[in-house]
């Protein structure tokens, strides 16, 4: 498929986002807005569609396999040990349900994690007889040695069969130590299974360094792609233990020969595929992973280590000047430990949520989980625009005075 137009891609440039109405925007820890690429890439391939109907199934499937080697290329990792899911829940139910579990198996889940990666690992435990343990962040906003310590002394109880946690928290932005994680898992016969989804696009990650065992992360937040569309990344080796048990059509070695070759080929015995693609169980969604492709190209192009770089200079700035208005910053003293979500407490008497609501209303977007205000600029961001949000932090604390 012909590369679609689109403007240079340039550090704290807004020139991709043409129709983005807010002045500032900063939630995309929670969902980012589609660039001109996006767009122009999911209406061309729609409009493929309308044209061609079968016809246009080359090019769908040729961007599925861009998407896919984006992925890989974000993390480190080969295409073939990339799956393509409809979510993060979704890749961590396929695991949680694909390994072969012995009752009495203990899982280590951490306390105030997103549910996507705790509830499929609750329901493994339920299913199985494993004791599910949750231990508490605190110790890890601390120090990484903190909380790395609270891990070893729970692994060296034995039976840990799995450890699940999330690169970045996302309530308070907290960037765990995985690479040490990872180490400390295999050390004592653990696998470990990585909720990425903060993290993949804005900060370096490398699963050939972090120890993981599996990795997954959805498109539509740092990504800047759309919603419906994630990876699953298995480790070769990893995969080898594993007893799907969803899996469809697609699942099988060559799924599609019989479409495109005699009755012969049409057979009930073809074997699964081996590695993470047995888990991509039906068709894909296609118009999800043309958006993804595009979304991803400028992170591609800049680098993520650039990215946190520059995301980490915009904290920087805004950090100190939203502590003076009286937020408290939960950011990481460590900067091993920061990421691009800068989590504030709101003052005493203003509820995040809607403090929250009334910047978008003044044109500044931020997100607010769980009593936070978060500040969560990306690339196209730029220190220009600070003065605009903090005009409207303050608009906003004043009605409130």
């Amino acid at each position: 498929m012909a590369e679609v137009p689109g403007n240079p891609v340039q550090l704290g440039s807004r020139a991709l986002f043409p129709r983005l109405g807010a002045a500032a925007y900063l939630a995309h820890a929670a969902i980012s807005p589609a660039s001109s690429r996006v767009e122009a890439r999911v209406m061309e391939e729609v409009r493929l569609v309308a044209e061609r109907g079968l016809g246009a199934i080359g090019v769908l499937l040729e961007t599925a396999e861009e998407a896919r080697t984006g992925f890989a290329a974000l993390i480190g990792a080969h295409p073939q040990d990339v799956a393509v899911l409809a979510n993060t829940s979704t890749a961590a139910a396929a695991i949680a349900t694909a390994i072969p579990w012995r009752a009495g198996d203990r899982i280590v889940l951490f306390e105030d994690e997103f549910p996507a990666n705790v509830t499929p690992w609750q329901a493994a435990g339920a299913r199985h007889g494993l004791e599910v343990v949750h231990l508490p962040i605190a110790p890890f906003a601390e120090s990484h040695a903190a909380g790395l310590e609270q891990v070893e002394r729970e692994l060296r109880r034995g039976g840990v069969r799995l450890v699940a946690v999330s690169a970045v928290q996302f309530q308070t932005g907290l960037a765990m130590p995985v690479a040490e994680l990872g180490a400390l898992a295999r050390h004592y016969g653990a696998e470990l299974f990585v909720d990425a989804i903060q993290a993949v696009g804005a900060r370096p990650i490398d699963v050939v360094t972090s120890g993981a065992h599996y990795l997954a992360a959805g498109a539509h937040k740092w990504l800047m792609g759309q919603l419906g569309t994630a990876f699953l990344w298995v480790e070769a080796e990893a995969a080898k233990g594993l007893t799907p048990a969803v899996v469809g059509w697609t699942s099988h070695e060559s799924p599609d020969a019989f479409l495109i070759g005699p009755a012969s080929e049409l057979t009930i015995d073809r074997p699964l595929r081996r590695g993470a693609r047995v888990f991509e169980a039906g068709v894909l969604n296609h118009l999800g992973l043309a958006a993804a492709a595009a979304g991803m190209g400028p992170m591609l192009e800049l680098g993520t280590r650039p990215i946190h770089d520059h995301v980490q200079h915009y904290h920087d700035l805004v950090e100190p000047a939203l502590v003076e208005l009286g937020f408290r910053s939960l950011r990481a003293a460590e900067p091993a430990a920061r990421s691009a979500i800068l989590a504030l407490s709101p003052p005493r008497g203003v509820d995040a949520a809607a403090f929250s609501r009334e910047l978008g209303e003044l044109g500044i977007g931020t997100s607010a989980p769980c009593g936070y205000l978060r500040v969560a600029p990306h690339w196209p961001n730029s220190a220009d625009e600070l003065d605009a949000v903090l005009e409207a932090v303050r608009t906003a604390l004043s009605k409130r005075s």
